[in-house]
């Protein structure tokens, strides 16, 4: 082989190597972790802020690995036809395209993009201010290049994505939790945030039937009274009837009123804020910071009022249950006996499928173990009813005139089931 022919295949060697480098730069531009770079970032790494600037510029980025890589490409294949023919004239271009196709796989796309993605940041960090570079160069066909997407958009109407879903993050969440890096509280806190945009009070209010309320023209042993059965720090207070709320009253207002030895508790009664019971919480948490207020009135589609909610309702929607000293703890779900528990009907009836491992018929509009129990005997049952559902037996424990209270529900096998 002469002078040329050497210098030929040096030129074909630097060919692959640079069709290996835009392969490896795909490979990590497209894997890197954008967290852990912003993080990097935010620690003053200069070559990560370079990273993070030309992700946002991705079209770009993009266009010109895949230029540049399939420039590198087509000339390699070229060049190792010339050469091969020159050399083996019968059989040169079975031979090139035979050998360039195999150089190009392996040492143009499956090697280096296999070495880019066991450490992507170092290799997008370290590959970063050349990419800028040539991306520079490419700047012209990167204009064109977007006008003609920009194009092809509005004529096929495209709708932009996002680049994660909602879904997706979630998947994130479980992974990670898997991965040992977050424990299952710190996961439920993340989970809990991300549905705490799309919760509405509907979710999470304390039903007309479950109020404590205050007659404004109560005496105060009465009102006394009422504080120290609920254990509430605060009561709504109400004119006539619970369907015209006009404020709330501090437990502590009251006291010092009492010390005082004011009799008058109008006075004391600060704002309450009307909601209706398909607004979502994040909006009502908003709304009551900005009035100061602690509590509002749910009100139905003719004006009456259909429930409370309070500021510590919306924050267990975010940690969970808050106990104090006061409060009493409900056990939801009381296990008695393998696969048998007793259910309060003011748990949430998801909250019972999840633990019984079933998927309802159709799709449930109540919330309440109370209203589905309702929904399925299509009446108020008595204490003693039983259904079967699905692998359930259910059996009434507990009720009075307008709701059920408890249920008794075991899960039984197929076998049992048939019998039944």
């Amino acid at each position: 082989m002469d002078d040329d022919g050497i210098s030929q295949v040096a030129i074909l060697i630097i060919l692959l190597i640079m069709s290996a480098f835009f392969s490896a730069c795909e490979a990590a531009f497209n894997d890197y972790s954008r967290i852990r770079m912003k993080n990097l970032a935010c620690s003053n790494n200069k070559k990560a802020e370079l990273v993070i600037r030309l992700d946002e510029k991705s079209d770009s980025l993009i266009s010109t690995i895949l230029i540049f890589n399939n420039t590198f490409n087509i000339t390699a294949a070229s060049l190792a036809v010339y050469i091969f023919s020159k050399n083996f004239e019968s059989n040169g271009i079975a031979i090139s395209t035979t050998l360039i196709l195999l150089a190009i796989l392996i040492f143009g796309e499956l090697i280096p993009k296999g070495l880019a993605q066991f450490a992507p940041e170092k290799f997008a960090m370290f590959a970063a201010p050349i990419m800028s570079i040539f991306i520079f160069l490419c700047s012209p066909i990167n204009a064109v290049i977007a006008a003609l997407k920009k194009m092809f958009y509005k004529l096929f109407e495209t709708e932009i994505q996002p680049s994660i879903t909602e879904d997706e993050l979630r998947t994130m969440i479980d992974e990670v939790e898997n991965e040992g890096v977050i424990n299952k509280n710190e996961s439920d806190l993340i989970r809990s945030a991300i549905e705490f945009n799309e919760t509405v009070v509907e979710d999470i209010y304390t039903p007309r039937i479950e109020i404590v309320g205050i007659e404004e023209d109560e005496s105060l042993d009465e009102i006394k009274e009422k504080f120290l059965v609920s254990g509430y720090s605060r009561l709504p207070v109400f004119q006539g009837d619970m369907d015209n709320i006009v404020g709330v009253l501090h437990e502590k207002d009251f006291y010092q009123a009492l010390s005082r030895k004011e009799k008058d508790i109008k006075k004391l009664v600060s704002k309450i804020i009307y909601i209706t019971p398909n607004k979502k919480i994040s909006e009502l948490l908003k709304e009551l910071q900005r009035s100061k207020a602690h509590m509002a009135a749910v009100i139905d589609e003719y004006g009456g009022t259909e429930g409370i909610v309070t500021m510590e309702d919306i924050i267990e929607e975010l940690v969970g249950e808050i106990w104090d000293e006061h409060d009493e703890v409900i056990e939801w779900f009381k296990k008695i006996g393998d696969d048998k528990y007793l259910v309060s009907c003011n748990a949430d009836v998801d909250d019972m499928f999840e633990l019984f491992n079933i998927e309802p018929d159709e799709e449930v509009d109540v919330t309440t173990v109370n209203g589905w129990i309702t929904m399925l005997f299509e009446e108020i049952p008595d204490v003693g009813g039983k259904m079967v559902y699905k692998n359930l037996h259910i059996t009434i424990t507990k009720a009075e005139a307008k709701r059920v209270l408890e249920i008794q529900v075991e899960k039984i096998n197929e076998e049992e089931n048939k019998t039944l």
